[in-house]
């Protein structure tokens, strides 16, 4: 067989092909850009003007929390409705300094006053009744005591007949018959006598037994009664202690029902201080906590009193006493900014606080070197804060200086070349 010679073409890389490797190229360039941007070969050029430099120092260190206080009186003695009613009258005006007794207000209640009208009735015709009951048990008495008196004559007189007759018989001057009637007509006496006896002391005591439950349901009225008076009384809302009436709540013609607010009086003889607080930390605050707040440029110490463990929007409340000296222009309602310290104070490495720690997390910062003119990152760890400094644990020494303003623009950048403004 022959064959013929057959030119053989070049083969060409279909275009589709030469896509898909373009494409895997241009990955890989992006790869390794990336890589060497974040290894830290990516730098930015920042002006010192538009950023904050701060020293890393040792010093005395205290980690506290800023908290808001309001002023309030050292007791407060909440007015309630004791008895609903009407406002008729207001008698002392909010804000008025009163002694425990007087009068701040008046209610009317017409079903109290009627029902205190029907009890003093009860009472009345009660007492009446009784006095009755004591004439008739004193006559009914009176008469028993009467036949009593009769049965011991008739007694006394068939035994003076029977000792008579029983002389005579044995002297056989009298007849039998009439000796034996004078014995019956004696033993009929005695019996008389006993049974009379035993009314009288079985009338005694049913009559004492009366006078004695008539005595208890006496006192038993008389109590309600004094009950009912006190309801009444009690319509006229007056001060329980010396003190000032504030925030009173009550309009004449105004309906209030019992147990309702009426107002409140403050002993003014002390203050506390009362603070809600983060419930972050409340595992942290406990009774005797010391604080500090300034007024009139001047450090004012307190204390925790009390803790209310009770968590309501995720904050709970304490009271602060006051410590040595309380400032003279304080006054009630007043609001006091107070440093409340969680911890003694100890020497620490200490760094500005400052929005470097919103993109870094503590864990990083850019430092500085000698000469100023380069920031690069380093790692650090931070531990303590307070409004004013975080703790240093590693990562850093005095006289270090980082950059502390925030790193929002620089979150991928290694190195900053600084530059002072022209």
């Amino acid at each position: 067989k022959k064959f013929m010679d057959r030119k053989i073409e070049k083969k060409k890389w279909p275009l589709q092909r030469v896509l898909t490797w373009g494409i895997l190229t241009l990955l890989v360039i992006l790869i390794s850009w990336s890589i060497y941007y974040n290894a830290g070969g990516s730098k930015l050029n920042v002006n010192t003007d538009r950023i904050t430099i701060s020293e890393v120092k040792k010093g005395p260190f205290t980690e506290y929390i800023p908290i808001n206080g309001i002023v309030l009186p050292m007791t407060t003695i909440y007015l309630d409705a004791v008895e609903g009613g009407r406002v008729e009258e207001i008698l002392a005006e909010d804000g008025a300094m009163l002694k425990k007794g007087d009068p701040i207000l008046r209610l009317s209640n017409t079903d109290l006053e009627l029902s205190l009208a029907n009890q003093e009735t009860s009472v009345f015709n009660l007492l009446t009744q009784m006095q009755i009951s004591k004439n008739a048990a004193t006559q009914n008495t009176i008469m028993k005591l009467n036949q009593g008196t009769d049965m011991e004559n008739a007694f006394l007189e068939a035994k003076r007949i029977f000792d008579l007759n029983k002389t005579l018989f044995e002297a056989n001057a009298i007849s039998a018959q009439e000796f034996k009637q004078s014995e019956n007509n004696y033993n009929y006496a005695i019996q008389k006598k006993k049974l009379t006896q035993q009314i009288l002391k079985q009338d005694s005591l049913s009559t004492r037994d009366e006078f004695a439950q008539a005595r208890e349901s006496f006192k038993r009225t008389q109590e309600a009664l004094r009950i009912m008076r006190k309801k009444v009384e009690d319509l006229i809302v007056r001060a329980p202690i010396n003190g000032q009436l504030t925030s009173l709540n009550a309009e004449i013609g105004e309906n209030k029902n019992k147990g309702e607010r009426l107002g409140q009086l403050d002993v003014i003889t002390g203050f506390k201080v009362r603070a809600e607080i983060d419930e972050h930390y409340i595992s942290r605050v406990y009774p005797g906590l010391a604080a500090i707040f300034t007024l009139s440029n001047k450090d004012y110490k307190i204390a925790i009193q009390k803790v209310f463990s009770q968590v309501k929007g995720g904050k709970f409340t304490v009271d602060f006493k006051f410590i040595d000296e309380v400032p003279k222009e304080i006054r009630r309602g007043q609001t006091l900014q107070i440093r409340l310290a969680l911890s003694n104070e100890t020497q620490a490495l200490l760094i500005a606080r400052g929005g470097f720690y919103q993109q870094s997390g503590g864990n990083w910062a850019f430092k500085l070197n000698d000469d100023g003119s380069v920031a690069y990152r380093v790692d650090i760890a931070l531990g303590r804060q307070n409004p004013d400094y975080y703790e240093v644990l590693s990562g850093l020494k005095p006289g270090d200086k980082i950059i502390t303003s925030s790193y929002d623009n620089y979150l991928t950048t290694q190195e900053l070349i600084l530059k002072a403004s022209k």
